[in-house]
Order: structure tokens, then C-alpha cells, then sequence
């Protein structure tokens, strides 16, 4: 039996959408309860009573809210990958799939603003440690994903056994972080597309 959606948990889901393109665009410390009062048409009130819990301060509640709008963003891209990269069976094929997507994206991202995971980083520092493991554990799952499509793809016999996944993982992530931000910053998608081409060389370079 499927659970009924109450009207609290759509105000909720409201709060968090709107506010994952808040702080995506405009980062933690950019963006105001004022803000998202007006982003979602509510009073503060309408906002609070859907985050405040156990005594929270305003603080509090706003770093609630900055965490949820976080995971939120990073699995909207993930899920937008996924769609793309499911219905690949050959595993170079699904990696160069996902750069692919990354080169139609990168100056339309799935969430306003750029990649949730570079944008909230540059925040994420020892002053806010919970949405700086928030982060960690993002790359963490986006590295521990290319392990799995490596592995798989050695016990398929499409990749050189002596590739070593955690230099590939982050070789991969690094440089279509890198890409996305240089491509953001001249607001032109031929950086990231020389990116690109370098990480796709890669990935045909894995080949068994």
C-alpha cells in the first residue's frame, strides 16, 4: 500500500526545490530566509513548521533546510544520468555517455545555478561540517559508482584488468569538475569540450 502524500510533505518538497536552486546560484551564506519565503510564496512560519524541530534555532533551521536542498540537487543529476546511462549495455559506451551528457549540460545544468557538488564545496568548509560531509559523501558515492561500472566492466571483459579504478575515478571527476567550472566562468562550452575530448581519450584508452 503506497503512502498518502500529505499536504506537509509537498510544502516540504516545495521548501527543498526551491531552495536547491537558492543555494546552488547563490550559496549558503547568499541566500537568506527571506529568500526562500519569496522563492516559495510562504510566511516564515509556513517554513519553520516544516523544518524546526527539537528547539532548532534560525540557524538551525536553515542549515536543515541547506542539507535537504543539497541532496535533493546532487539526486536530480544523478537521476538525469541515470536515465541516459541505464539503457547502455557496453560499459565505455555508458561512460562516455555520461560526458556526453555533461557536454549538453553544462550551460543548462539539470539544477539552476551549475554542479551542486562544486558550488557547495567552495562553502562546505570547516565552519559548516555537516553540509561539508554532506559533500564528501556525495564524491565518495559518485567515485564508489565508477569503481562499480570499472569492476563490472573488467568481469565483462571490456576493460584492461590493469586499470586502476581509484586513479581512473578521480581522474574522471576532476576533470569534468574542472571542465563545468572553466566552461561557468568565460560562460562558453568550447573549454569543456576540450575537457572532454581529453576524458573521452581516457575512457577509449581503457579498452581490453
Amino acid at each position: 500500500m503506497m503512502n498518502k502524500v500529505t499536504k506537509s510533505d509537498k510544502t516540504r518538497h516545495l521548501i527543498i526545490e526551491k531552495a536547491a536552486e537558492l543555494f546552488n546560484q547563490k550559496g549558503y551564506h547568499g541566500t537568506s530566509m527571506s529568500d526562500i519565503m519569496e522563492a516559495t510564496g510562504l510566511t516564515k512560519g509556513g517554513i519553520y513548521g516544516n523544518f524546526k524541530k527539537d528547539g532548532k534555532d534560525k540557524k538551525g533551521v536553515k542549515d536543515e533546510i541547506a542539507i535537504a536542498a543539497f541532496e535533493h540537487a546532487v539526486k536530480k543529476v544523478t537521476y538525469q544520468v541515470g536515465e541516459r546511462t541505464r539503457v547502455i549495455d557496453n560499459t565505455i559506451d555508458k561512460l562516455k555517455t555520461v560526458v556526453y551528457f555533461y557536454k549538453e549540460r553544462v550551460l543548462n545544468p539539470p539544477v539552476e545555478g551549475g554542479c551542486p557538488i562544486q558550488n557547495t564545496s567552495i562553502e562546505a568548509d570547516d565552519n559548516n561540517p555537516i553540509l561539508k560531509k554532506n559533500v564528501t559523501n556525495a564524491l565518495k558515492h559518485w567515485q564508489d559508482r565508477i569503481l562499480y561500472t570499472i569492476q563490472k566492466g573488467k568481469e565483462r571483459g571490456e576493460i584492461r584488468e590493469e586499470v586502476d579504478g581509484d586513479e581512473f575515478a578521480i581522474q574522471f571527476i576532476g576533470i569534468i569538475e574542472g571542465g563545468i567550472m572553466i566552461s561557468r566562468i568565460f560562460n562558453e562550452v568550447e573549454p569543456f569540450n576540450k575537457m572532454a575530448d581529453l576524458l573521452l581519450s581516457l575512457i577509449e584508452d581503457l579498452k581490453k
